[in-house]
């Protein structure tokens, strides 16, 4: 090869090395002969170089099988960490089981184990099975997705596993699929080091694409699942063999209950804060939780120690804030436990990363604690296995609401005073502020179906969803009634035909908003009555109308809304300007009669009308507001 030759090759293997450096895609690298070669490249300079091509692909190939295999073992390393003797395993992987049905929103879940002598996998528990034939199913390794799971170590899932031709099917497996009417199918191995012990099944009637963090979730209850059985089969061996109680005994029981209790308290429903102070109370120091990103989520300081001489016991209503105040975020440290799989010591505290398999969801920091032994030491890495699981079923909660967010609005409508504080939380976790003002209102149209019309809504409003067959939205900001114009011409447009609009508020709070929405959807059975078909208001424009026709009359707020200045400003100043208001209309307008009826200097009546114009407007007198204000009076004056 020429002089000239190499060089053109050894500046394109620069290129590829390059690549190789900065993690490029095999298309990258692929593209670089390609790119040689259009720009001039001759046959042998490409022959050369497409070999260099080759052999870079392979070297990127093997980085990423490396990867890979360091991130599997990894994962295998956390998922085996020694959990506390739990005695009674059915009741253990019946729950186990059940959470799984729950929290994946799954028709049936169930778990297999492993019989290594007859190489097979037999059911051990089922929720949610409608058939004989899945409790007493036994699998092949290799058959199937679950004899592929716990022959393979890896999860499986299929959106609809009898037509999925990547499995080998076996009559019995698909008569009990068929009898359980099962079609979308996820299996998680249940690992113990690096053994397959058994395989963690969630199910669905229907078909169904299973996320990432659903495999993740199901991966990390299947690893509490495989720890309780290897946990209950090493008290068997103990029972047995009837060894001599150690002192190592006293730890481990303190271990067993701490686990439960903080297994307890995440499957309660604990909030981050609960489980922080849990942890906190269990190893006597404080602790921080942060999330992957560093952010803070809960906060427990130190306990202050007893004053000396006073006699004081140490108690947890007085904090040294200042220990906990100094801790910040220790990112290297975090990476360096996610790496060991193991807490590790950073001066005077102890950081571990909490992970799910080989994601990382947070950390904890633990202060206060110099000096940890074995024990606690271990005891704190599981509790960064139930911070894990917990942290998990906050996402899974997160993102259910997020996919139902109508619930959350048909909760805030039928019962808004049943627990305002939840209303509001949850609100929050979708981003919405409940506790603002925010205007709501009512679209209504024939012959569209509601979803269809509430998909057109979705880009106006905080929070849209159907109630009682009626599409409700929430905005956050501007007038309702200009909000109502607007919408009702948008959305008359985008669904092809004239939508009405009722609209309330602003209002803030669960109980105001349900309120608004009552009020919105009588202005919207007005509109209809009026026979405004595709128009957009607030009841306020409707006046008296509104409350004539609408399905619920609010003759109060109507009078208030109408005369609340007058009444307001008689109340205070011990004034009667009503009864001015009243002799003015029964006279005709007339100022003479008026002052007559009022027994006044006329002069007296102007400025009474003056001051009502201030309060009322200076379009008071107009033929629709005063035929407003009149009705309002005689409301006012027949309720007494």
């Amino acid at each position: 090869m020429d002089r000239g030759v190499g060089t053109a090759v050894n500046d394109a293997v620069r290129r590829l090395l390059d690549l190789l450096a900065s993690d490029a895609s095999g298309e990258q690298l692929a593209h670089v002969p390609v790119a040689a070669r259009s720009a001039g490249l001759s046959d042998e300079e490409h022959t050369a170089l497409a070999r260099a091509t080759e052999v870079a692909l392979r070297i990127r190939h093997t980085l990423t099988e490396h990867r890979r295999r360091e991130t599997e073992l990894r994962a295998l390393f956390d998922t085996a960490s020694d959990l506390s003797k739990l005695r009674d395993l059915d009741a253990v992987l019946r729950s186990i089981v059940h959470r799984a049905r729950m929290l994946l929103r799954v028709d049936l879940s169930y778990l297999s184990l492993n019989d290594e002598a007859a190489g097979t996998t037999y059911m051990r528990v089922t929720d949610g099975s409608v058939s004989s034939l899945l409790p007493s199913l036994r699998i092949g390794h290799g058959e199937g997705l679950g004899g592929l799971v716990a022959q393979t170590a890896h999860p499986y899932a299929s959106a609809d596993y009898l037509s999925d031709p990547r499995f080998a099917h076996k009559s019995s497996i698909d008569d009990a699929v068929a009898a359980e009417r099962m079609v979308g199918i996820l299996g998680v191995p249940l690992m113990l080091g690096s053994k397959v012990i058994g395989v963690l099944f969630a199910a669905d009637r229907q078909r169904r694409e299973f996320t990432a963090e659903e495999v993740a979730l199901l991966a990390s209850l299947a690893d509490h699942a495989a720890i309780a059985i290897d946990n209950a089969q090493l008290l068997d061996e103990t029972r047995r063999a009837n060894e001599t109680i150690s002192a190592g005994n006293d730890s481990m029981r303190r271990a067993e209950d701490a686990h439960d209790r903080l297994m307890e308290l995440v499957l309660r429903g604990g909030d981050v804060a609960e489980v922080a102070a849990e942890v906190a109370a269990v190893l006597d120091g404080g602790i921080v939780f942060f999330d992957a990103s560093g952010a803070e989520l809960a906060r427990v300081p130190v306990a202050t120690p007893p004053v000396v001489g006073t006699g004081n016991a140490p108690t947890r209503s007085g904090f040294a804030g200042a220990v906990a105040a100094a801790v910040i975020w220790p990112e290297e440290a975090v990476a360096a436990s996610r790496a060991a799989g193991r807490a590790v010591r950073v001066g005077d505290q102890w950081v571990c990363a909490v992970l799910a398999g080989p994601e990382l969801l947070g950390s904890l920091v633990l202060t206060g604690r110099a000096a940890l032994d074995e024990a606690d030491r271990r005891l704190f890495e599981r509790a960064c296995v139930v911070a894990a699981l917990l942290l998990l079923l906050r996402r899974s909660v997160a993102k259910a609401e997020d996919e139902v967010r109508g619930e959350l609005l048909t909760d805030l409508l039928t019962a808004p005073d049943r627990n305002p504080a939840a209303l509001l939380a949850r609100g929050r976790r979708l981003g919405i502020d409940l506790a603002a003002p925010h205007a709501v209102l009512i679209a209504h149209v024939d012959g569209v179906p509601r979803r269809r019309l509430a998909m057109a809504c979705g880009r106006f409003a905080t929070l849209v969803g159907l109630h009682a067959e009626q599409v409700v939205l929430l905005v956050a900001d501007g007038d309702p009634s200009e909000l109502a114009g607007r919408l009702a011409t948008s959305l008359s447009a985008s669904v092809e035909a004239p939508v009405t609009v009722g609209a309330s508020g602003p209002a803030a709070g669960p109980a105001a908003l349900a309120a608004a929405a009552d009020e919105a959807r009588r202005c919207v059975r007005s509109l209809l009555a009026l026979g405004r078909v595709g128009h957009g208001a607030a009841l306020a424009d409707l006046g008296f109308v509104g409350q004539l026709i609408g399905d619920r009359t609010d003759l109060a707020g109507y009078v208030r809304a109408t005369l609340g200045p007058v009444l307001d400003y008689d109340q205070r100043r011990g004034t009667d300007l009503v009864a001015t208001l009243q002799a003015y209309f029964e006279c005709g307008t007339n100022l003479t009669r008026a002052k007559d009826v009022l027994h006044v200097h006329v002069n007296t009546v102007v400025q009474r009308l003056d001051r009502i114009a201030s309060l009322l407007g200076d379009d008071w007198q107009t033929p629709a507001r005063a035929l407003e204000i009149q009705i309002a009076l005689r409301l006012h004056q027949l309720h007494g």
